[in-house]
């Protein structure tokens, strides 16, 4: 059974019209297929997907990231690589199956795989933890991280999660370390790195593993550091106000690419990913494909530097600089305040003696 959202009403109608066609003893007075109904009907289905998903709003393209239809990372995993062995366990505390692991092979070369799953039905989802990772999830990619930069393995990551899980075990056992310990070592990698995300891309969860040298979305995947119901209780008392929220946000693929937080798009089939699974797979793999012809003349440490360079470049724009040397730290432009802080410094002096004379004047004044 196929699952709708609010604006695919119209939609929903004219698929159900096609069905009825399909098996015309469902339908009194009919003995036939109808196939010229049948063709218009789904020309008239086409023009308005076309319609609607070129028009979404920021609110709508949400919806469509956590459509349940919507392809996961398991199935990318089955269906995009060979001889998956899964790996479980951060040796420390135990394992997490809101995440994936695993090595595999990538059109005959050897990668590692990491997804974050929220599961099919009610029970695998509860199962996932709805996709949200405990600190055990983040340090098992973590260990694999650094095993495969080891032995020079590139990297693959599949991101779906509303946000890290934020229970008070997952607090206890140090979950913002965790996201702190992944991103440091996404940084340090030598190996190429390549992040999708193809749904949800929830805050700290989302960004442990998306420190890539390479970030890619979906077209109507999301990214964003709190989602719009959380954004809109916060800023306008009003969860309601989502469309608002989200608009702000700048959470969209497109938003994201004009902003250069993400490096590409993956474009999507007609109607969302849910609706042509095979040809959102195949899009992926071209994807993955060009990345890793990209990397194939770099070294580890121009590897290493690219990304870097990649991260530090973000928000330069935006009221950061280089310093004059050029070194990797940033620092804040001059504005007024810093102008009038070092005018002070330099004449300090000067403001001292005239501070003494104006004193002494109204002194006299007084007396």
């Amino acid at each position: 059974m196929k699952n709708y959202l609010n604006f695919e009403k119209d939609i929903e109608n004219l698929e159900n019209e096609i069905e009825k066609l399909k098996d015309p003893y469902n339908q009194d007075g009919l003995t036939e297929v109808d196939t010229k109904k049948i063709s218009s009907t789904q020309v008239e289905i086409d023009e308005r997907l076309k319609d609607i998903y070129s028009n979404l709003d920021p609110w709508q393209i949400t919806m469509v990231a956590r459509h349940e239809d919507r392809p996961k990372s398991k199935f990318f995993i089955d269906n995009l690589f060979d001889d998956f062995i899964s790996l479980s366990g951060d040796r420390y505390y135990g394992e997490d199956k809101s995440v994936l692991t695993g090595f595999a092979k990538f059109n005959g070369k050897s990668v590692l795989v990491i997804g974050q799953e929220k599961g099919e039905d009610l029970d695998s989802r509860i199962e996932r933890n709805f996709g949200m990772m405990r600190p055990e999830g983040y340090r098992k990619t973590i260990r694999l991280m650094k095993l495969a930069d080891k032995f020079n393995i590139p990297i693959i990551i599949f991101i779906d999660t509303p946000g890290a899980y934020p229970g008070v075990g997952a607090e206890q056992r140090g979950q913002a370390e965790a996201i702190a310990k992944s991103i440091e070592c996404s940084m340090e990698l030598k190996v190429p790195t390549i992040s999708i995300i193809i749904g949800e891309g929830g805050s700290g969860g989302a960004i442990a593993l998306a420190s890539s040298s390479k970030v890619i979305m979906l077209e109507n995947a999301i990214y964003s550091v709190i989602s719009p119901e959380g954004c809109a209780t916060i800023l306008w008392r009003d969860p309601k106000k989502t469309l608002e929220a989200a608009t702000a946000m700048k959470l969209s693929a497109s938003d994201l690419l004009n902003l250069k937080i993400i490096d590409e798009i993956i474009p999507e089939p007609l109607g969302g990913a849910h609706r042509d699974k095979n040809q959102i797979l195949e899009n992926v793999k071209i994807s993955i494909e060009k990345s890793f012809n990209d990397f194939n003349s770099l070294t580890r440490e121009e590897i290493y530097n690219k990304r870097k360079e990649k991260f530090l470049s973000i928000g330069r724009s935006k009221g950061f600089t280089t310093g004059p040397s050029k070194q990797d730290s940033l620092s804040l432009q001059n504005n007024l305040l810093d102008d009038l802080l070092n005018k002070f410094k330099k004449y300090k002096k000067y403001f001292f003696v005239g501070g003494l004379i104006l004193i002494a004047i109204i002194g006299i004044l007084i007396i």
